[in-house]
């Protein structure tokens, strides 16, 4: 029988349940991590949940009867809980490795297999490595049932929300934010932040916060095109001056300004840098992925900043987070991590602290992204993602990786770089970049212009040419 190869790509290994994604499967994974907690050390600890996603009380399961097979003590979380929650307890409880089953802002057919280091963030790359070598071709799944291990003293549950709840509530004041002038709607996309944001801000209007493992059909992935629903309460409920959305496992962010304008990531870790910076008074090392827009280098120059870019996956930036001191790290995708905070992605954490700086300067959104536009100037950012063949998708990279490409329709080019996909600089000051994604499918094409009109032409150009 031939055994395919379990691969962790940007964000954790994922998979079609029942195809790939199966319990055997993640029994594997689960194999290959208790050798590597083994081999580095006695009596290792896991903190284990999984979001809201189809099956992931099943494979938790699966989880922990392999680690307490092995002698790995779980604490595992009762019900769905977020990515930043499975993060948060790592580090708070002093376990050696977090496991969180979530297949994030993917499909519902998805789900996922996410690695947690000790520091509180995404598992380093190098880890990542070492544990996919040592996933087996075969496995055996303990029969004993989680109650067995529990006797036994392998298993704990712990309540991972009440933590999280608790520790945000000591980071802002919300007594304030309880009584703002700005009204927040929140949309949790079916996903895992629902219940937080219940109990922190129980006056804000809230969309898509039921238990739906198959998420209404959609991607759970906070992007335009998904939360027309929320832009349509912002901009037509008078009192409601920001709308925050969160993707399936909690950890990226989506905005909307009072005119029900979408915010993009972009937008986000500017003004977040500009909050920090310019009225908190912070400072620190700003680390962004290659697919985010080069305004932020232009905002850091102006405000005296290093800089550093990294290939696309947040287990890159937070790898800088744990070693140095940084101001912000993010990506466009929406996963952004703040200092003050864990080094990692946090949509809730991220949408409170803007919502905060919307309440203590007394502006709203869109007045602080015209704050941000002194600095760097307006752009607009466009993305297109192209479910196609993987043979296509292989040709179009290897065509743009020789050079194949000396131009996009009408817009021409004047440097290229490529850190992580072929990334184009356009000689109006805008880009494009070309980039297969690692855990879908499809070939996503980023594009920035002066203008909406100009990033939604420049799509169209680029497609026109690659197809």
């Amino acid at each position: 029988m031939v055994v395919d190869k379990i691969k962790f790509g940007t964000d954790g290994w994922r998979a079609i349940i029942a195809q790939d994604f199966t319990v055997y499967n993640v029994a594997r994974v689960s194999k290959g991590l208790s050798e590597w907690l083994l081999q580095r050390g006695s009596n290792p600890t896991v903190v284990l949940g999984h979001d809201c996603r189809f099956g992931g009380e099943l494979f938790c399961e699966a989880v922990a009867k392999v680690l307490c097979s092995n002698g790995i003590k779980v604490l595992m979380a009762k019900g769905f809980i977020s990515t930043p929650m499975i993060s948060m307890g790592v580090l708070k409880l002093g376990a050696q490795q977090g496991v969180v089953i979530t297949a994030s802002h993917n499909p519902p057919s998805y789900n996922g297999y996410k690695l947690k280091g000790a520091h509180g963030g995404p598992s380093s790359p190098k880890d990542i490595a070492a544990v996919e070598a040592l996933i087996p071709d075969s496995v055996e799944i303990p029969k004993e049932g989680l109650a067995h291990w529990e006797a036994k003293g392998l298993i704990e549950y712990i309540n991972l929300e009440d933590m999280y709840v608790s520790y945000l509530q000591e980071k802002f004041d919300f007594e304030a934010l309880k009584n703002s002038p700005f009204k927040l709607a929140y949309d949790a996309m079916y996903g895992a932040g629902q219940n937080v944001m219940r109990r922190l801000l129980p006056n804000a209007v809230l969309v898509h916060c039921e238990n739906n493992p198959g998420f209404n059909g959609q991607a759970p992935e906070p992007l335009d095109k998904n939360l027309q629903e929320l832009a349509k309460v912002v901009a037509t409920t008078p009192e409601v001056k920001i709308g925050l959305a969160t993707d399936g496992d909690a950890d990226r962010i989506g905005l909307y300004d009072e005119d029900g304008h979408f915010v993009d990531a972009h937008h986000i870790i500017l003004l977040l840098i500009h909050y920090l910076y310019k009225y908190k008074g912070m400072s620190g090392k700003v680390a962004i992925a290659f697919s985010t827009t080069d305004r932020v280098k232009r905002m850091c120059e102006a405000y005296g900043l290093p800089i550093e870019i990294t290939p696309v996956g947040f287990k890159y930036i937070s790898e800088i987070m744990v070693h140095e001191d940084v101001l912000v790290g993010g990506e466009e995708s929406g996963g952004i991590a703040v200092k003050g905070h864990i080094p990692e992605r946090d949509g809730i954490y991220d949408g409170i602290m803007l919502y905060e700086f919307m309440t203590k300067s007394g502006k709203t959104l869109k007045q602080l992204c015209e704050e941000v536009y002194e600095v760097v100037g307006r752009f607009v950012y466009e993305r297109n993602d192209m479910h196609i063949e993987n043979e296509k998708k292989e040709h179009i990279i290897s065509t743009a990786a020789k050079n194949g490409y000396t131009h996009f329709g009408k817009y021409n080019f004047n440097r290229i770089e490529t850190i992580d996909g072929i990334k184009y600089h356009l000689d109006n000051g805008g880009w494009i970049l070309l980039r297969a994604s690692g855990t879908e499918p499809l070939l996503r094409i980023y594009a920035e212009g002066n203008s909406k009109e100009e990033a939604l032409d420049i799509l169209e150009d680029v497609k026109k040419t690659i197809l």
